[in-house]
Protein backbone atom coordinates (compact mmCIF):
# COMPACT_ATOMS: atom_id res chain seq x y z
CA UNK A 1 0.00 0.00 0.00
CA UNK A 2 1.42 3.21 -0.96
CA UNK A 3 1.18 6.48 0.79
CA UNK A 4 -0.85 10.06 1.00
CA UNK A 5 1.26 12.87 0.41
CA UNK A 6 0.12 15.89 3.21
CA UNK A 7 0.40 19.49 3.52
CA UNK A 8 -0.39 21.53 6.96
CA UNK A 9 -2.28 24.62 6.64
CA UNK A 10 -0.86 26.55 9.81
CA UNK A 11 2.28 26.62 11.98
CA UNK A 12 0.58 26.15 15.07
CA UNK A 13 1.67 24.26 18.08
CA UNK A 14 -0.36 21.88 17.95
CA UNK A 15 0.54 21.46 14.24
CA UNK A 16 3.86 21.50 14.92
CA UNK A 17 4.89 19.77 18.27
CA UNK A 18 1.63 17.54 18.81
CA UNK A 19 0.75 16.05 14.86
CA UNK A 20 3.30 16.31 12.87
CA UNK A 21 5.91 14.38 14.49
CA UNK A 22 3.90 10.83 14.76
CA UNK A 23 2.52 11.59 11.26
CA UNK A 24 5.92 11.48 10.07
CA UNK A 25 6.28 8.31 11.65
CA UNK A 26 3.44 6.65 10.05
CA UNK A 27 2.50 3.90 7.81
CA UNK A 28 0.47 5.82 5.17
CA UNK A 29 0.99 9.38 5.77
CA UNK A 30 4.41 11.89 4.16
CA UNK A 31 4.41 15.22 4.97
CA UNK A 32 5.60 17.40 2.22
CA UNK A 33 4.35 20.50 2.29
CA UNK A 34 3.71 23.35 5.30
CA UNK A 35 2.28 26.65 4.75
CA UNK A 36 2.33 29.79 7.36
CA UNK A 37 0.90 33.35 5.85
CA UNK A 38 4.82 34.62 7.18
CA UNK A 39 6.92 32.51 4.26
CA UNK A 40 10.02 32.66 6.73
CA UNK A 41 7.60 30.67 9.47
CA UNK A 42 6.77 28.25 7.06
CA UNK A 43 10.39 27.87 5.86
CA UNK A 44 11.64 27.66 9.57
CA UNK A 45 9.08 24.82 10.37
CA UNK A 46 9.57 23.24 7.36
CA UNK A 47 13.58 23.01 8.03
CA UNK A 48 13.07 21.93 11.54
CA UNK A 49 10.64 19.25 10.88
CA UNK A 50 12.60 18.10 7.32
CA UNK A 51 9.36 19.03 5.55
CA UNK A 52 10.51 19.64 1.99
CA UNK A 53 8.36 22.44 0.76
CA UNK A 54 7.52 25.62 2.70
CA UNK A 55 5.06 28.03 1.27
CA UNK A 56 3.97 31.78 2.49
CA UNK A 57 0.72 31.34 1.67
CA UNK A 58 -2.22 29.18 1.87
CA UNK A 59 -3.39 28.95 -1.45
CA UNK A 60 -0.20 28.34 -2.81
CA UNK A 61 0.21 25.19 -0.82
CA UNK A 62 -3.63 24.15 -2.11
CA UNK A 63 -1.86 24.93 -5.79
CA UNK A 64 0.38 22.11 -5.60
CA UNK A 65 -0.42 19.66 -7.20
CA UNK A 66 1.37 16.82 -5.51
CA UNK A 67 -0.34 17.34 -2.43
CA UNK A 68 -3.24 15.20 -2.24
CA UNK A 69 -4.44 16.00 1.78
CA UNK A 70 -4.19 18.83 4.10
CA UNK A 71 -4.30 18.90 7.87
CA UNK A 72 -6.08 22.13 9.35
CA UNK A 73 -4.35 23.53 12.59
CA UNK A 74 -5.87 27.16 12.02
CA UNK A 75 -8.13 28.80 14.31
CA UNK A 76 -11.76 27.80 14.87
CA UNK A 77 -13.20 30.44 12.93
CA UNK A 78 -11.23 29.92 10.21
CA UNK A 79 -12.17 26.14 9.27
CA UNK A 80 -14.78 26.57 7.64
CA UNK A 81 -13.37 28.59 4.88
CA UNK A 82 -10.20 27.13 4.35
CA UNK A 83 -12.08 23.03 4.36
CA UNK A 84 -13.76 24.42 1.98
CA UNK A 85 -11.17 26.44 -0.36
CA UNK A 86 -8.89 22.71 0.38
CA UNK A 87 -11.67 20.67 -0.57
CA UNK A 88 -12.20 23.29 -3.84
CA UNK A 89 -8.84 22.34 -4.63
CA UNK A 90 -9.31 19.07 -4.59
CA UNK A 91 -7.78 18.02 -1.71
CA UNK A 92 -8.71 15.47 1.23
CA UNK A 93 -9.65 17.49 4.83
CA UNK A 94 -8.62 16.71 7.86
CA UNK A 95 -10.02 19.52 10.28
CA UNK A 96 -9.24 20.44 13.79
CA UNK A 97 -11.68 19.96 16.02
CA UNK A 98 -14.26 22.09 16.41
CA UNK A 99 -14.65 21.66 12.46
CA UNK A 100 -17.13 24.95 12.71
CA UNK A 101 -18.39 27.70 15.42
CA UNK A 102 -22.21 25.98 15.07
CA UNK A 103 -23.76 23.23 13.67
CA UNK A 104 -24.73 25.14 10.44
CA UNK A 105 -21.27 26.28 10.09
CA UNK A 106 -20.77 22.02 9.83
CA UNK A 107 -23.40 21.19 8.05
CA UNK A 108 -22.02 23.74 4.95
CA UNK A 109 -19.57 21.18 4.65
CA UNK A 110 -21.71 18.25 3.93
CA UNK A 111 -22.35 19.98 0.42
CA UNK A 112 -19.17 20.72 -0.34
CA UNK A 113 -17.69 17.38 0.29
CA UNK A 114 -20.72 15.96 -1.77
CA UNK A 115 -20.00 18.76 -4.90
CA UNK A 116 -15.97 17.45 -4.76
CA UNK A 117 -15.75 14.43 -3.90
CA UNK A 118 -13.34 14.59 -1.10
CA UNK A 119 -12.82 12.85 2.11
CA UNK A 120 -13.41 15.29 4.97
CA UNK A 121 -13.27 14.96 8.48
CA UNK A 122 -13.10 16.39 12.02
CA UNK A 123 -9.87 15.67 13.71
CA UNK A 124 -10.98 14.37 17.02
CA UNK A 125 -8.06 12.05 17.85
CA UNK A 126 -9.95 10.47 20.75
CA UNK A 127 -12.19 8.93 18.60
CA UNK A 128 -9.54 6.12 16.59
CA UNK A 129 -7.37 5.86 20.24
CA UNK A 130 -7.72 2.22 20.87
CA UNK A 131 -8.44 3.24 24.56
CA UNK A 132 -11.63 4.39 23.18
CA UNK A 133 -12.54 2.03 21.01
CA UNK A 134 -11.85 -0.49 24.17
CA UNK A 135 -13.86 1.44 26.16
CA UNK A 136 -16.69 1.46 24.25
CA UNK A 137 -16.46 -2.18 23.58
CA UNK A 138 -16.27 -2.92 27.24
CA UNK A 139 -19.49 -1.18 27.73
CA UNK A 140 -21.35 -2.91 24.83
CA UNK A 141 -20.23 -5.71 25.73
CA UNK A 142 -22.14 -5.75 28.74
CA UNK A 143 -18.49 -5.37 31.22
CA UNK A 144 -20.09 -3.46 33.30
CA UNK A 145 -23.99 -4.68 32.88
CA UNK A 146 -26.40 -2.16 31.62
CA UNK A 147 -24.93 1.43 31.06
CA UNK A 148 -27.00 3.81 33.22
CA UNK A 149 -24.88 6.89 33.86
CA UNK A 150 -22.04 8.74 32.35
CA UNK A 151 -19.51 11.06 34.33
CA UNK A 152 -16.91 13.42 32.90
CA UNK A 153 -14.70 16.15 34.11
CA UNK A 154 -11.90 17.97 31.90
CA UNK A 155 -10.20 21.60 32.92
CA UNK A 156 -6.96 23.15 32.89
CA UNK A 157 -5.85 26.87 33.85
CA UNK A 158 -5.06 29.50 31.37
CA UNK A 159 -6.60 33.13 31.80
CA UNK A 160 -3.86 34.83 29.20
CA UNK A 161 -6.02 37.26 27.44
CA UNK A 162 -3.76 36.81 24.08
CA UNK A 163 -4.41 33.18 24.10
CA UNK A 164 -6.31 32.08 21.13
CA UNK A 165 -8.50 29.66 23.22
CA UNK A 166 -9.48 32.92 25.28
CA UNK A 167 -10.46 35.35 22.10
CA UNK A 168 -14.08 34.95 22.10
CA UNK A 169 -13.87 36.52 17.94
CA UNK A 170 -11.80 33.73 16.90
CA UNK A 171 -14.08 30.75 18.19
CA UNK A 172 -12.41 30.78 21.73
CA UNK A 173 -14.17 29.29 25.09
CA UNK A 174 -14.56 26.46 27.09
CA UNK A 175 -17.31 24.23 25.29
CA UNK A 176 -15.43 24.61 22.01
CA UNK A 177 -12.13 23.59 23.44
CA UNK A 178 -12.52 20.96 25.80
CA UNK A 179 -16.49 20.90 26.65
CA UNK A 180 -16.38 19.16 23.31
CA UNK A 181 -14.82 16.23 24.47
CA UNK A 182 -16.92 15.00 27.01
CA UNK A 183 -20.05 15.17 24.38
CA UNK A 184 -17.97 13.39 21.62
CA UNK A 185 -16.75 10.62 23.92
CA UNK A 186 -19.97 9.94 25.59
CA UNK A 187 -21.69 10.24 22.38
CA UNK A 188 -19.33 7.77 20.62
CA UNK A 189 -19.51 4.63 23.91
CA UNK A 190 -22.79 5.38 24.18
CA UNK A 191 -24.28 5.02 20.37
CA UNK A 192 -26.64 7.55 21.39
CA UNK A 193 -27.57 11.12 20.59
CA UNK A 194 -29.10 13.13 23.21
CA UNK A 195 -32.57 13.91 23.28
CA UNK A 196 -32.33 16.74 25.64
CA UNK A 197 -29.89 19.22 27.42
CA UNK A 198 -29.86 21.16 30.09
CA UNK A 199 -26.36 23.92 31.31
CA UNK A 200 -25.06 26.16 33.02
CA UNK A 201 -22.16 28.47 31.75
CA UNK A 202 -20.31 30.91 33.74
CA UNK A 203 -18.26 33.87 31.39
CA UNK A 204 -15.50 35.54 31.71
CA UNK A 205 -15.97 39.15 32.22
CA UNK A 206 -13.14 40.65 30.89
CA UNK A 207 -12.57 38.07 27.69
CA UNK A 208 -16.57 37.03 27.30
CA UNK A 209 -15.69 33.21 26.56
CA UNK A 210 -17.25 30.47 28.70
CA UNK A 211 -14.63 29.52 31.14
CA UNK A 212 -17.09 26.86 33.34
CA UNK A 213 -19.65 24.88 32.38
CA UNK A 214 -21.42 21.83 33.41
CA UNK A 215 -24.22 20.17 31.10
CA UNK A 216 -26.44 17.15 31.71
CA UNK A 217 -27.03 14.81 28.59
CA UNK A 218 -30.10 12.71 28.32
CA UNK A 219 -29.76 9.77 26.22
CA UNK A 220 -32.63 8.49 27.15
CA UNK A 221 -31.66 5.32 29.65
CA UNK A 222 -28.71 6.83 30.11
CA UNK A 223 -27.88 10.10 32.09
CA UNK A 224 -24.79 11.94 31.56
CA UNK A 225 -23.08 14.90 33.21
CA UNK A 226 -19.94 16.85 33.04
CA UNK A 227 -18.23 19.94 33.72
CA UNK A 228 -15.21 21.68 31.73
CA UNK A 229 -13.48 24.84 33.06
CA UNK A 230 -10.41 26.92 31.53
CA UNK A 231 -9.93 28.38 34.96
CA UNK A 232 -9.04 25.51 37.12
CA UNK A 233 -6.79 23.04 38.54
CA UNK A 234 -5.78 20.76 35.62
CA UNK A 235 -7.78 17.70 35.78
CA UNK A 236 -9.61 15.28 32.94
CA UNK A 237 -11.65 11.32 34.10
CA UNK A 238 -14.38 9.83 32.28
CA UNK A 239 -16.45 7.41 34.01
CA UNK A 240 -19.26 4.84 32.83
CA UNK A 241 -21.27 3.18 35.68
CA UNK A 242 -23.41 0.33 35.14
CA UNK A 243 -25.56 -1.95 37.48
CA UNK A 244 -22.65 -4.42 37.88
CA UNK A 245 -19.48 -2.05 37.62
CA UNK A 246 -18.00 0.55 36.76
CA UNK A 247 -14.99 2.06 33.96
CA UNK A 248 -13.03 5.04 34.14
CA UNK A 249 -10.80 6.45 31.37
CA UNK A 250 -7.83 6.77 33.51
CA UNK A 251 -6.20 9.84 31.06
CA UNK A 252 -9.08 9.93 28.81
CA UNK A 253 -8.29 13.17 26.39
CA UNK A 254 -4.33 13.82 26.63
CA UNK A 255 -4.05 10.14 26.36
CA UNK A 256 0.00 9.98 26.67
CA UNK A 257 2.16 9.13 23.59
CA UNK A 258 5.02 7.66 25.58
CA UNK A 259 3.37 5.28 27.83
CA UNK A 260 0.63 2.63 28.07
CA UNK A 261 -2.45 3.97 28.74
CA UNK A 262 -4.85 2.39 31.12
CA UNK A 263 -9.04 1.66 31.63
CA UNK A 264 -10.00 0.41 35.31
CA UNK A 265 -13.16 -2.04 35.64
CA UNK A 266 -14.53 -1.92 39.06
CA UNK A 267 -17.16 -4.46 40.55
CA UNK A 268 -17.69 -2.15 43.19
CA UNK A 269 -17.15 -5.11 45.63
CA UNK A 270 -14.77 -2.98 47.83
CA UNK A 271 -14.65 1.11 48.56
CA UNK A 272 -12.26 3.32 46.31
CA UNK A 273 -11.97 1.01 43.57
CA UNK A 274 -9.18 -1.63 45.70
CA UNK A 275 -10.41 -4.65 43.87
CA UNK A 276 -10.46 -2.76 40.17
CA UNK A 277 -9.46 -5.11 37.46
CA UNK A 278 -6.85 -2.81 35.08
CA UNK A 279 -6.77 -2.54 31.69
CA UNK A 280 -3.83 -1.53 30.03
CA UNK A 281 -3.24 -0.56 26.39
CA UNK A 282 -0.81 -0.59 24.59
CA UNK A 283 1.54 2.98 24.04
CA UNK A 284 0.37 4.54 20.90
CA UNK A 285 0.77 8.95 19.53
CA UNK A 286 -3.59 8.97 19.29
CA UNK A 287 -2.83 11.82 16.59
CA UNK A 288 -0.41 9.64 14.35
CA UNK A 289 -3.20 6.69 14.63
CA UNK A 290 -6.10 9.25 13.75
CA UNK A 291 -4.05 10.48 10.24
CA UNK A 292 -2.82 6.97 9.27
CA UNK A 293 -6.22 5.66 9.77
CA UNK A 294 -7.67 8.79 7.67
CA UNK A 295 -4.90 8.09 4.79
CA UNK A 296 -6.02 4.67 4.57
CA UNK A 297 -9.24 5.32 4.36
CA UNK A 298 -8.23 7.29 1.42
CA UNK A 299 -6.29 5.21 -0.16
CA UNK A 300 -8.66 1.92 0.12
CA UNK A 301 -11.47 4.20 -1.54
CA UNK A 302 -13.33 3.96 1.96
CA UNK A 303 -15.66 5.42 4.55
CA UNK A 304 -13.41 7.69 6.76
CA UNK A 305 -13.21 6.90 10.15
CA UNK A 306 -14.93 9.93 11.52
CA UNK A 307 -17.89 10.65 9.16
CA UNK A 308 -18.33 14.08 8.81
CA UNK A 309 -22.42 13.14 10.05
CA UNK A 310 -20.73 13.14 13.76
CA UNK A 311 -19.28 16.09 13.31
CA UNK A 312 -22.96 17.77 12.65
CA UNK A 313 -24.05 15.66 15.25
CA UNK A 314 -21.58 16.87 18.26
CA UNK A 315 -22.23 20.55 17.28
CA UNK A 316 -25.84 20.38 17.20
CA UNK A 317 -25.38 19.24 21.20
CA UNK A 318 -23.04 21.87 21.53
CA UNK A 319 -25.34 24.50 20.14
CA UNK A 320 -28.15 23.07 22.64
CA UNK A 321 -25.72 23.57 25.71
CA UNK A 322 -25.42 27.05 24.64
CA UNK A 323 -29.20 27.86 23.90
CA UNK A 324 -29.75 25.58 27.23
CA UNK A 325 -27.17 28.05 29.30
CA UNK A 326 -29.08 31.10 28.39
CA UNK A 327 -32.75 29.71 28.70
CA UNK A 328 -32.21 27.82 32.01
CA UNK A 329 -34.49 25.35 30.90
CA UNK A 330 -33.76 21.93 28.68
CA UNK A 331 -33.43 22.50 25.07
CA UNK A 332 -33.22 19.75 21.69
CA UNK A 333 -30.19 19.76 19.45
Amino acid sequence: MSTISWGILGTARIATEKVIPPMQATTHCRVEAIASRDASRARTAASELGIPKAFGSYEDLLADPDIEAVYIPLPNDMHVAWATAAAEAGKHVLCEKPIALDASGAAQLLAVRDRTGVRIQEAFMVHTHPQWVRARDLVRDGDIGRLQAVQGFFSYHNDNPRDIRNVKAQGGGGMLDIGCYPIKTGRFVTGLEPTRVASVMEWDPGSGIDRLGSVILDFGGVQATFTYGTQLVPHQRMEFFGDRGRLTVEIPFNAPPDRPTRLYLDDGSALGGRNARTVEIETCDQYGVEADEFSRAILENAEPPIPLEDAVANMRVIDAAFRAAASGTWERP
